[in-house]
């Protein structure tokens, strides 16, 4: 990606046909409209312009998406690993193939700036890559004999799952929950988010392009309360995979409850960075920055709370200060843009009213606090400061370019503030003390912590949250433990003794 005027002009032919074609739906291999024949408008948050119109999908169009899968999945199910595995890798190789487009297209509907965007393809190929080594073994077992039996164990697909992908970022996530999927042999119907439809259409078209069978995996597009719910509560689905809100998971999870469906749930994050006096500084000063005001700040995994030990926090706060209002607002296709426009004006209105919150809380906005006087959904990356952790700008997930500051003493405080949220995705700690960072991260209540680093994700581990953060764990062998059944079978290995009855 080179400047904003090359990237602008590279965009415009994609966003020619997408007004011309709009947005459908994907069931059997087939691009159809809503059965209802309704769309809804998608438009840029980078200055409110149409986009496309988008089918809106509902019960109906869910239905036949459902029956699409189930149909496709027997056969599915018998491709062999190999075969499997031959396929994801083609997928991974078109995806890399399209890789500008799909970063320009996501930057243009989600307003994520180009820096952090124009590696999301190719992530989303190594996410292919990865799993699509792994289908061949997707079904291996354990050997567990006893005096009696060989008992063995295998898994197997568990069928037709449903997958709900949020806004913030979409092409990347829809890969990492679909790959898995496919790698397991289940077939999937997946529902994208209504404010970011435009890479969900490119992904199934580039799998059926690279010779997925068709109806293994649709697309319905529409909204939550539609074609969501259609799909949580249908009951050709046997699971669902959720990237949301944890209110909506909440919600999906008794919609789902009628048929009994699996859930795996990665929901919401209020993340503490925890930042000791004898910790590398200017190293973790780079990671608190980068965790809460890159990607806009919309990321479940962000480091939204900075604990900050008392006898820095002075010097520490003064950097700080100076680099949040250095941070470059601008233009999401400009290579300079460090914060693009946030995803609507829904949200943006959600972050900004923050804002108040804080002033009536007592806080101190030391940087930023306010939303941009132009076109799109723009706003200041902001910081709070005299904050405590009972403020509902510690407690609440405002899923923008916004860090409350809190100090602490000792690292019993530290502890005690960092878990008194509802959440428990990540944590970040930053000592040199070896035998704290282990006291620490073993009371810390987060799924995922990392120590003197930012989140670096590595795929073979597992990811997800506790508490108000989730259900489940994605990456590795995780993801198969999701959308695969345990089977045993046990084999006599000779003539033990049968109790009779009636003789």
């Amino acid at each position: 990606m080179s400047d904003l005027t090359t990237n602008l002009a590279t965009l415009l032919p994609h966003l020619d046909r997408l007004a011309a074609q709009g947005v459908q739906n994907r069931i059997a291999g087939r691009r159809l409209p809503a059965a209802s024949g309704q769309t809804f408008d998608n438009a840029s948050p980078v200055d409110e312009t149409h986009i496309c119109q988008v089918a809106r999908g509902d019960a109906p169009d869910v239905d036949a998406a459902a029956r699409a899968a189930q149909a496709a999945f027997a056969d599915w199910r018998d491709t062999s690993g190999a075969e499997r595995k031959k396929i994801l890798h083609r997928i991974a190789d078109a995806i890399e193939a399209r890789a500008d487009e799909i970063a320009l297209c996501e930057c243009w509907d989600t307003g994520q700036a180009i820096r952090f965007m124009s590696k999301a393809a190719l992530r989303g190929a190594a996410n292919f890559r990865f799993f699509a080594d792994r289908a061949p073994g997707a079904r291996d077992g354990q050997a567990l004999p006893s005096p009696t039996l060989m008992n063995v164990t295998t898994r197997v697909p568990i069928g037709p799952v449903g997958v709900i992908t949020p806004w913030n970022t979409p092409f990347m996530l829809s890969t990492w929950k679909i790959a898995p999927a496919l790698a397991a042999g289940c077939t999937v119907v997946h529902k994208p988010a209504e404010f970011s439809p435009l890479t969900a259409s490119l992904l199934v078209e580039i799998a059926e392009e690279a010779g997925l069978p068709p109806g293994v995996w649709n697309l319905v597009n529409g909204l939550g309360e539609e074609a969501g719910k259609a799909l949580t509560e249908h009951p050709l689905i046997r699971a669902i995979a959720f990237v949301g809100e944890s209110r909506t998971g909440s919600t999906i999870m008794a919609q789902g409850a009628p048929t009994l469906k699996r859930v795996h749930f990665e929901l919401g994050g209020k993340n503490p960075v925890i930042v000791f006096d004898d910790a590398d500084l200017d190293r973790a000063l780079d990671a608190a920055i980068f965790m809460i005001y890159s990607l806009n700040g919309e990321r479940c995994t962000s480091s939204s709370r900075l604990l900050i030990q008392s006898s820095i926090a002075e010097a520490f706060l003064e950097k700080l200060r100076a680099r949040v209002k250095n941070i470059r607002v601008g233009h999401p296709l400009d290579p300079q843009t460090e914060i693009g426009p946030l995803i609507h004006k829904v949200h943006l209105d959600k972050v900004t009213s923050y804002f108040d919150i804080a002033r009536n809380e007592g806080a101190r906005i030391t940087a930023g606090g306010a939303a941009l006087d132009q076109p799109g959904h723009y706003v200041q990356p902001t910081l709070f400061e005299g904050a405590s952790n009972d403020m509902r700008i510690a407690q609440e997930e405002i899923f923008g370019p916004v860090l409350t500051a809190i100090p602490f003493d000792t690292e019993d405080e530290a502890l005690r503030i960092a878990n008194d949220v509802p959440y428990g995705l990540t944590g970040y700690v930053w000592t040199n003390d070896l035998t704290r960072a282990l006291r620490f991260t073993d009371k810390l209540e987060a799924g995922m912590i990392w120590v003197n680093s930012e989140n670096v994700r590595h795929l073979p581990t597992p990811f997800g949250g506790v508490k108000a953060s989730g259900i489940g764990r994605d990456g590795g062998d995780w993801s198969f433990e999701f959308y695969m059944e345990q089977k045993h079978i046990g084999f006599a290995t000779g003539h033990h003794r049968i109790p009779q009855l009636g003789t």
